[in-house]
């Protein structure tokens, strides 16, 4: 099979690897769609030796089973992130993402990224879905909509909220999708022209540039004086977590989404006086599966402007330059093409 690679001398593209195997319980799955996150980081940085194992979101198709579970030979499936052990208390409670334990690949297997043309995995990590849902549409089931979709789970965002999301890469795009499907009236910030523009073709009521000193006033404008309801942060950006809860109204709940660093929090100023409840959220509790497909379903005329740009894994050099100017929404690759 082929997957995708960066090579030392600064390009990008494929090289051949064995096609994998089913084993126990680790099922083959033909990749049918791979959308893109953060990979494109490290392209643009240097690198002395080539690289491969790059993605981790995908939706594809079974094509080999070596025992009887939860999926069979044509199932149409989301490929959920990581290798969860399956028998920790997370695990069996559908949060994998955070298990502690991990699962080895099989002997002899390597086939454990997405940019790729196949990929073994577990197949209680593998969620069916429907014929009527495209393999780019369900593959938004990852970090397309995913992160933030559990935040507002999490926090019951509803037609009544206000929610604030700072960072309008991919994952902040996708919660604007996710706070309009909920009808929630949804603040972004972002100073990027191509996502702000996107941002707002996707149901956002107003855009804030990060780099105005006044947005909290703004803020405070947009809402009556109280502040937002909830708040999501996908930057990762020390600012932003500052605003976003300096924004929250009394009682209100903030959830950190983007991966940061630290950030100054006053414990009676912020938590005690405030009342707030500060959450962080990775990827979803996988019983919220049928919901979040639901979701898909349904916002499909979204989902077609949020993937503004679609490759050829062949063309992942292309892909990657083009993320690395910020001037898309979700990116996704064909490994066939």
């Amino acid at each position: 099979m082929k997957i995708a690679a960066m090579f030392a001398d600064g390009s990008g593209g494929t090289v051949d690897r064995p096609d994998p195997k089913a084993v126990d319980d680790f099922v083959v799955v033909k990749i049918r769609s791979a959308p893109m996150c953060t990979e494109y980081k490290g392209f643009k940085g240097k690198r002395d030796q080539d690289r491969t194992g790059f993605g981790h979101e995908a939706a594809g198709e079974v094509v080999e089973v070596a025992q009887p579970g939860g999926v069979t030979v044509g199932d149409r499936v989301v490929v959920q992130p990581q290798y969860g052990c399956g028998t920790c208390w997370l695990c069996l409670n559908g949060e994998s993402i955070h298990c502690q334990n991990g699962k080895r690949l099989p002997e002899g297997q390597s086939a454990s990224a997405t940019y790729a043309q196949y990929i073994v995995k577990p197949h209680w990590l593998l969620s069916p879905f429907s014929e009527d849902i495209s393999f780019d549409h369900a593959g938004m089931a990852c970090c397309g909509l995913g992160p933030t979709f559990g935040a507002m789970q999490q926090m019951n965002v509803n037609a009544l909220d206000t929610v604030l999301i700072t960072g309008m890469g991919p994952v902040g795009l996708g919660g604007v999708i996710n706070g309009h499907y909920r009808r929630a009236k949804v603040i972004v910030v972002e100073s990027q022209p191509y996502r702000t523009k996107l941002a707002k073709e996707l149901g956002a009521i107003a855009v804030l540039d990060p780099n105005d000193d006044d947005n909290l006033e703004k803020i405070k404008d947009l809402t009556d004086g109280l502040g937002v309801d909830k708040a999501i942060d996908c930057s990762g950006a020390t600012a932003a977590h500052r605003l976003m809860v300096d924004a929250l109204r009394r009682k209100g709940q903030a959830c950190f989404v983007g991966e940061g660093g630290d950030f100054p929090l006053g414990a009676s100023r912020d938590m005690i006086r405030k009342g707030i409840v500060l959450r962080g959220n990775w990827h979803y509790n996988l019983t919220d599966f049928p919901a979040l497909i639901k979701v898909i379903s349904e916002v499909g005329n979204q989902l077609d402007k949020f993937i503004t740009h679609q490759f050829g894994m062949s063309q992942v050099q292309e892909a990657w330059e083009l993320q690395a100017t910020g001037n898309a929404g979700k990116v996704v690759l064909d490994p066939w093409v």
